[in-house]
């Protein structure tokens, strides 16, 4: 009976060893590079993305950026009676083929892209970093000009269903944009083992990076580096908002909320004039909080930690601070 007792006890022994490997792969948080056991298995091209890098990141960004344009092309091309590029804002039927249908497309394949990849539950599930309260501050901060410009529109001056098309592409933006830079870039990197700290300043210098090229696009040079400037800060915000709420999905609002609001005060795409606002006053104090963006990142990325502290949050899940 000893003998068949130790045999039993050498044959579990073997099992759990052979099994080991799988449960710590499963189980551990990250392996050496931060990366996901679960998401460590897969096909060349899921194996690939799943290295998370900052690098992997800045290719993700140019080959949208790429692939933006390049549907915009074609949606210029084949919707040429409809495309106002000079005035983008003219009637719906001009915001939707000339600025929302490239975004609707370029979304949908971040969306494609993220299914793909097996990412899309995590993406927009909830967020393995948790904030801290004094995050909220970004969310007022970025709301408060939202109401400003809202008050200050002349709303005279646009058709109901003009409004109506300029949130619906304020989704499109929000939903594509976050996606991006706010989803995958901020999962590549810190699947890729880099800090908080720096996940909030490329992300935000990547979301920058995407609209200086506007350059390219015949934009004016000093309207490109305000946009920069401001995107940064923005940005900044954007991954604070992540942070203090815990999901994608309230950036994206954020976001979307944004983009429509500035271009009914303002009465075009990127521009900081108060051709379609009631109260040059009150949009000059709107534009003021693009300064306060900025001066709020550069604080934020003094007061954001890398320090992990596993024992607040979930076995599978890194906290950082």
């Amino acid at each position: 009976m000893r003998r068949r007792r130790s045999s039993f006890e050498a044959q579990n022994a073997q099992t759990l060893a052979q099994a080991a490997p799988d449960a710590v792969a499963f189980d551990s948080p990250s392996n050496g590079r931060g990366i996901k056991g679960e998401h460590a298995r897969g096909n060349g091209w899921q194996t690939f993305w799943n290295r998370g890098s900052w690098w992997k990141a800045l290719l993700l960004v140019v080959v949208y950026w790429g692939a933006y344009q390049l549907i915009g092309l074609g949606t210029s091309t084949l919707f040429h009676p409809f495309i106002d590029v000079k005035n983008p804002l003219a009637s719906p039927t001009a915001i939707f083929f000339t600025v929302a249908l490239p975004v609707i497309i370029a979304g949908g394949l971040l969306f494609l892209f993220a299914v793909s990849l097996g990412w899309a539950r995590e993406l927009f599930g909830r967020q393995p970093v948790p904030g801290r309260p004094w995050m909220w501050v970004a969310v007022v901060l970025v709301l408060i000009p939202v109401v400003i410009r809202l008050i200050a529109a002349r709303w005279e001056a646009y058709s109901v269903s003009t409004v109506l098309t300029l949130l619906f592409l304020g989704l499109c933006i929000g939903f594509a944009e976050e996606l991006l830079t706010r989803g995958f870039v901020v999962k590549m990197l810190r699947d890729g083992g880099h800090g908080e700290k720096l996940v909030l300043v490329l992300s935000s210098g990547y979301f920058a990076l995407l609209h200086a090229g506007n350059a390219l696009t015949g934009q004016p040079l000093q309207t490109v580096l305000v946009t920069v400037a401001y995107t940064f800060g923005f940005g900044a915000m954007m991954y604070l908002s992540l942070r203090a709420t815990g999901r994608l999905v309230w950036a994206m609002l954020l976001h979307a909320a944004t983009d429509p609001t500035t271009m009914l005060a303002t009465g075009g795409i990127d521009t900081h004039t108060a051709a379609a606002s009631t109260s040059q006053g009150l949009l000059s104090i709107a534009g003021l909080f693009s300064f306060v963006y900025i001066a709020v990142a550069l604080l934020a990325i003094m007061l954001v930690k890398n320090r992990v502290d596993r024992g607040a949050a979930a076995p599978d899940r890194a906290t950082a601070e």
